[in-house]
């Protein structure tokens, strides 16, 4: 999957932070090097959005790292990569700049595992799903604007049809997910249906934690999303797994080994306190059926 700017910058920014450690070089040193703010460094060694990358940057930082030769070229290709939009950046202003970063490396990711306590992820949700959830967020939005991003919404989607090989999604929702009434009986009519229809694709899995459960820490955790990327053939250069945690008022990007052993440690209890596939599947069905 192409993933536009952002994996390549993440790659980029983490191995120069890397060379730049390992060399004794400070960020002010740096930054002088290539005549930039050491604010503007210290947002290229984290990968983020903003700052133009130019070959003669990376050139010039591995000379001052004393990077191995090899390497400098593998760098500035992966400069040249930091140029290409993913194809969200064609929605422009209705993409939110924390997300903006999500869409790149949920593209680029081959699994994901993700936790929703009381709304339905964007991956499940339908249009009409979709478009109560954005009106209630955001009441005074343009029409146009809320079908630009229920259009987001089903390109992100289309993983889902990829092959496991390539893309796989648990998915593990709160009993309330399938519950709550989002945009009446039926907007949830349509929802829960739509929700076994997915829940039969090899590529994704679906399990409901029951409210009956008896293990509180599914509930302490709350809602995230772990993203876990393919091997890249040089292996320095491989993308890290992700947690995302959105808010109301932005999102956290977290990807220190420890916070990411923490959740996969989560994920864990969270995958021993849901139903199994099939009996979601029948909770879900009976469920529709109070809306007909």
């Amino acid at each position: 999957m192409a993933s536009g700017s952002t994996v390549p910058r993440r790659m980029l920014g983490r191995r120069l932070k890397q060379l730049r450690e390992r060399s004794g070089v400070s960020q002010a040193t740096a930054s002088r090097a290539i005549q930039i703010a050491p604010q503007t460094l210290w947002r290229i060694e984290t990968g983020q959005p903003g700052p133009k990358l130019k070959d003669i940057y990376v050139e010039t930082l591995c000379r001052l790292y004393s990077a191995p030769e090899d390497e400098t070229p593998e760098l500035v290709g992966l400069a040249a990569e930091t140029k290409n939009n993913g194809w969200w950046h064609a929605y422009g202003d209705v993409v939110p700049a924390d997300f903006d970063l999500y869409l790149g490396l949920e593209e680029s990711a081959c699994r994901l595992t993700t936790f929703h306590l009381t709304l339905l992820p964007g991956l499940l949700q339908t249009a009409n799903y979709r478009r109560a959830v954005i009106w209630a967020a955001y009441p005074g939005i343009p029409t146009a604007d809320v079908e630009s991003r229920i259009q987001i919404s089903a390109n992100r989607q289309a993983r889902l049809m990829e092959p496991p090989e390539q893309f796989s999604a648990t998915m593990f929702l709160g009993e309330a997910a399938v519950r709550y009434r989002v945009g009446g009986p039926g907007v949830m009519d349509e929802e829960l249906h739509h929700i076994l229809e997915v829940s039969r694709l090899p590529s994704v899995s679906i399990r409901v934690v029951p409210m009956t459960i008896e293990m509180p820490l599914p509930l302490l955790v709350g809602s995230f999303s772990l993203l876990e990327f393919p091997s890249h053939p040089t292996a320095r250069l491989s993308e890290p797994p992700v947690v995302y945690v959105e808010g109301y008022t932005g999102a956290l990007y977290l990807d220190k080994r420890g916070e990411i052993d923490q959740y996969k440690l989560a994920c864990k209890a969270i995958r021993a306190a849901a139903l199994s596939e099939e009996d979601t599947r029948q909770l879900v069905r009976d469920i529709a059926r109070e809306y007909q």
